[in-house]
């Protein structure tokens, strides 16, 4: 067999593995960066309508929806689309999608409120209850993705 018939062989189901390596890696990369920016907004408290809070601020709700739009683009509507073939893990993600669309809708919903020019309208006095809230989300969020990564991965945990 010649190197490019082997090469062709073997390069539909190595792209897709590749292609979906590189969908988690960019939904991880996204999901830590938030979790960065979380941490640094939490960080600054007591929360005031400063450019400090409105910068830490205004760069998580950027993040937030960065991920919220990867989580979307890179997992869920590849697998919506029944581009995944595994009946395992389009039952696990069909299980825990309308847990994914709650969360997605929270998300947005914070950014609605917080990604704006100024705190000075009051709304400053709810940031720290809002983003408690926010975070408990996120984990629960997470966890949902862990599931379908790892399914996604064959049950790996090793990132390989």
């Amino acid at each position: 067999m010649s190197k490019n018939k082997e090469a062709e062989d073997l390069k539909p189901g190595e792209d897709r593995r590749q292609r979906r390596r590189e969908r988690l890696h960019a939904l991880v990369n996204a999901r830590n960066q938030t979790l960065v920016e979380y941490s640094s907004l939490a960080g600054i408290r007591p929360y005031t309508p400063e450019h400090r809070t409105e910068d830490a601020l205004k760069r998580f709700c950027q993040t937030l929806v960065d991920y919220a739009a990867t989580a979307h683009f890179q997992l869920y509507r590849y697998i919506a689309d029944g581009k995944e073939r595994r009946q395992a893990v389009r039952a696990i993600a069909e299980q825990i999608y309308p847990q994914i669309v709650s969360s997605t809708d929270a998300i947005l919903d914070f950014n609605d409120r917080y990604d704006v020019a100024s705190l000075d309208d009051g709304r400053v006095e709810h940031l720290a209850d809002d983003l408690s809230q926010l975070g408990e989300i996120l984990a629960d969020r997470i966890q949902l993705e862990d599931r379908i990564i790892e399914a996604l991965d064959g049950g790996r945990s090793d990132g390989k």
